[in-house]
């Protein structure tokens, strides 16, 4: 099993290091067909290739011949099949973050937590791939407080790092008795991921949930303000699937709620210290007030 991971993983790499000279061709092919179709000269920088490409037709139909990401190979089957979800902590976990991960097992939907024990990461990255876990969720804590989550997609990556603040437990939740928890696949709303990181850490949050029916009467909120990310988790009841009308729904906040902020993204598993970081928080960029990395 392991030679069949080291094979795939070397796969992986090797069509992701054809993207950039696969994505500068295409992007050629696709400037010397817009030129031809608008009537205008072709680009000068472009005009010694565009001789080759014409004999080769390679242009014809460039607006429709994309070159694969490595984004298409993580997430080939997203919405094909329902995802499975394996839900941890740090070793010897605290009550509150042992309650915590509790939570986000029943927030998340076909959701198992697995106690941690003396697993290290190599050996639960390879039990999760041998039983056909698509993604990871590792829960730390500092003081007894949840401090930070990682979500780890199987099996190629990517591996988001978040730290967290303000975490509310569910009985923390102010306004009512909470109950039990709706099992419903959820509605999912996702505001302010305007930025291509913005969007891809998007993808990474919403392929932890299956595609929900029309009436499920439950909804989790992402939205991001100042690349701070706010979670939210209601029911509603009332308009539901089209009955009744909009100022008749009813929210009710059920918790968890917490406060997420992105600081590393890695293009590859959570075992793996050899994959490249596609993003990482730097200290200068605490003082780019107007610089916005989510949207």
């Amino acid at each position: 099993m392991l030679r069949r991971e080291v094979r795939l993983r070397r796969e992986y790499l090797y069509r992701k290091s054809l993207e950039g000279a696969a994505k500068a061709d295409y992007e050629r092919r696709l400037a010397i067909r817009n030129a031809l179709a608008a009537g205008k000269p072709i680009p000068t920088e472009l005009r010694g290739a565009e001789a080759g490409l014409r004999g080769a037709d390679a242009y014809a139909d460039a607006g429709h011949d994309a070159p694969r990401s490595h984004v298409d190979d993580e997430y080939a089957d997203a919405g094909a099949v329902a995802p499975k979800v394996v839900v941890t902590t740090s070793r010897d976990p605290s009550s509150r973050l042992a309650q915590f991960a509790k939570e986000v097992r029943l927030l998340i939907p076909n959701a198992q937590r697995l106690n941690r024990g003396s697993l290290v990461v190599g050996d639960l990255m390879a039990a999760c791939r041998s039983n056909g876990v698509t993604d990871v969720v590792v829960l730390h804590e500092h003081r007894g407080e949840p401090d930070a989550l990682i979500v780890c997609h199987l099996p190629y990556g990517p591996t988001a790092y978040f730290t967290l603040s303000g975490v509310v437990l569910r009985h923390d939740v102010h306004d009512a008795s909470v109950g039990t928890m709706s099992l419903a696949y959820p509605h999912l709303v996702l505001d302010g991921f305007g930025t291509p990181l913005g969007r891809r850490v998007s993808n990474v949050l919403k392929h932890l949930f299956p595609v929900p029916k029309a009436d499920a009467a439950r909804v989790i909120t992402f939205v991001n303000r100042a690349d701070g990310v706010s979670m939210r988790h209601h029911t509603f009841n009332g308009g539901a699937a089209g009955k009744g009308r909009e100022e008749d729904v009813v929210l009710k906040e059920v918790g968890p709620r917490m406060e997420m902020s992105l600081y590393q993204l890695r293009l590859g598993t959570l075992e793996q210290k050899e994959a490249d970081d596609e993003w990482v928080l730097r200290p200068y960029m605490n003082t780019a007030k107007k610089r916005r990395a989510l949207g």
